[in-house]
């Protein structure tokens, strides 16, 4: 946190990504591919490149955060591995314990950073104790949550007890997954144009295509 100028303004994008087993072949080459066109998409927007850093948290059976808050400029994606379980309440923890360490917050002598941005993608159930740490993040707001039950296997009104913003994938093929991630790199993209003209004004994102089968949950 040292090396980041007292002046700038980020904005801190948090992906947690489901990799335990289900996830494995297709699927999770598909998130390897769609975190690459994400980066190389952002890279080349002046506005991301600004104010975006960008973090990565994976979960299976344990949850890492296997990039931490970095600007975008200088991101790679991580390599990824399906197996495991899907420890999504250790994943909200871990993600609740890096905001509180990563993101700077507003002082007398400065402003903090932009409130995070932050996306959840799964394809399952979660097998371990999630609902507390659930009923936290969805109480504490620590940003902007977006989660994205992917396919029929996922649980949905679980990550509704998370957040109230929930979409739905129709499957997890390559295609949809690419689609979702398109859907991200453009609601990354929008909020950085945003924050930046508006300041902490709320963003309206750009709505997901049920056509490329993405849907708002109810």
């Amino acid at each position: 946190m040292s090396d980041v100028s007292p002046g700038l303004r980020r904005l801190p994008v948090y992906l947690l990504l489901d990799c335990s087993g289900s996830m494995f072949g297709e699927p999770i080459e598909a998130v390897r591919q769609g975190l690459s066109l994400l980066r190389s998409d952002l890279q080349s927007d002046p506005q991301a490149l600004e104010t975006v850093w960008l973090s990565v948290i994976t979960f299976e059976t344990d949850a890492k955060q296997v990039v931490p808050l970095t600007p975008i400029d200088q991101f790679s994606e991580p390599t990824l591995q399906a197996s495991g379980a899907t420890s999504m309440g250790a994943a909200i923890k871990l993600l609740m314990e890096c905001i509180d360490r990563e993101v700077r917050k507003t002082s007398a002598t400065q402003k903090g950073d932009f409130k995070p941005l932050v996306f959840l993608m799964t394809d399952g159930i979660a097998t371990d104790n999630w609902e507390g740490a659930a009923d936290e993040l969805k109480k504490r707001r620590p940003g902007n949550i977006i989660a994205c039950a992917a396919g029929s296997g996922a649980d949905e009104q679980a990550l509704k007890r998370a957040t109230e913003i929930v979409v739905k994938l129709t499957d997890t093929s390559p295609g949809t997954l690419q689609a979702f991630f398109r859907w991200v790199t453009a609601s990354v993209s929008t909020t950085s144009a945003s924050v930046s003209a508006k300041g902490d004004a709320p963003v309206n994102m750009p709505m997901p295509s049920a056509e490329e089968g993405i849907v708002i949950v109810p």
